[in-house]
């Protein structure tokens, strides 16, 4: 009769442990798609905050874009030292395919938003559970990113021989710096927008090139699209992403190698706050849920032993 007691406690523990459980994911807040949207608006505020501070805004209002050139140069002297500046003979080999540039251009100006976009729904309909942790690692990792362009603004490979209003040509025929053989893609051959005029250039800051949120999203997306799916052919195209996402970006002049380098690094840091928040946040839901199941439980009356 003790074994038979024994079983129904355990029996009895185990169930109230389930519906213990289920009360506590039921208690969780729901996700809500207003709220990443305001996410996203919030990040852009503070984005357009950045640009008219420290980015290329500043040279619509009369300051020479010094700070970005220098740091332009900085960039390639280390790239010497590692043997990695290699963006203009890239470049060079495809300059003559007039309709190959203007893809890539097309790439650098789309695939950057449109996959991080989809890629972005489709964790938050079909992994509510896991939304979180991968929406924090891409929020952290593009706050990196917006200190990065705040406090190292970059002149891009393609403006540093140009004549535009954010080029440093002048600055090159000031100096006496021998050019260092770049074009500016959008500028020859056309995109589907210009950076140099109209609405774009209201918006966007040119010298935002350190680190590369390019690389940074474009390999977030494969390492969700990895989780999400077991599908071969999927996964494929996930890790092909930023691997072609990397040959745009130097083909058109856009970053540097270093550049890339910083945006994988970024997202590594990235990925540790981003965790942490989340593992932080799920220990609160847990305790507050906890909580507000405790009272819901009664403690079952001990049967009699007979």
């Amino acid at each position: 009769m003790a074994l038979r007691e024994t079983l129904r406690s355990a029996q009895r523990a185990l169930t109230s442990s389930i519906v213990a459980v289920d009360q506590v994911e039921r208690s969780r807040p729901r996700l809500h798609w207003w709220k990443e949207v305001l996410f996203v608006g919030i990040f852009y505020m503070v984005y357009s905050w950045t640009r008219n501070r420290f980015g290329s805004h500043r040279v619509e209002i009369g300051d020479e874009p010094l700070h970005a050139f220098n740091n332009g140069l900085h960039v390639i002297h280390w790239e010497r030292v590692l043997h990695l500046f290699h963006e203009p003979r890239i470049q060079s080999w495809f300059l003559d395919y007039t309709w190959f540039m203007q893809f890539w251009n097309t790439f650098y100006g789309t695939a950057h938003f449109i996959v991080t976009a989809v890629v972005f729904v489709w964790l938050y309909r079909s992994r509510p559970d896991r939304f979180p942790l991968w929406r924090n690692v891409l929020g952290a990792t593009t706050a990196l990113a917006i200190v990065g362009f705040s406090m190292f603004p970059l002149m891009p490979p393609r403006l540093l021989d140009s004549h535009t209003l954010y080029g440093g040509a002048r600055l090159e025929e000031a100096r006496d710096i021998r050019p260092f053989g770049l074009v500016d893609s959008l500028e020859r051959f056309g995109g589907p927008w210009s950076f140099d005029s109209g609405a774009v250039s209201k918006v966007s800051n040119q010298y935002a090139a350190m680190p590369s949120l390019h690389i940074a999203w474009s390999a977030w997306c494969a390492l969700v699209i990895w989780e999400l799916t077991r599908r071969r052919w999927l996964r494929i195209l996930g890790v092909a992403y930023p691997c072609i996402t990397l040959f745009g970006i130097v083909v058109t002049g856009n970053h540097y190698f270093l550049d890339a380098l910083g945006g994988l690094v970024t997202l590594g840091v990235g990925y540790l706050i981003g965790r942490a928040l989340y593992e932080w946040n799920e220990r609160r839901l847990d305790r507050r849920a906890l909580a507000a199941a405790s009272p819901a439980q009664t403690p079952s009356s001990p049967r009699p032993i007979t």
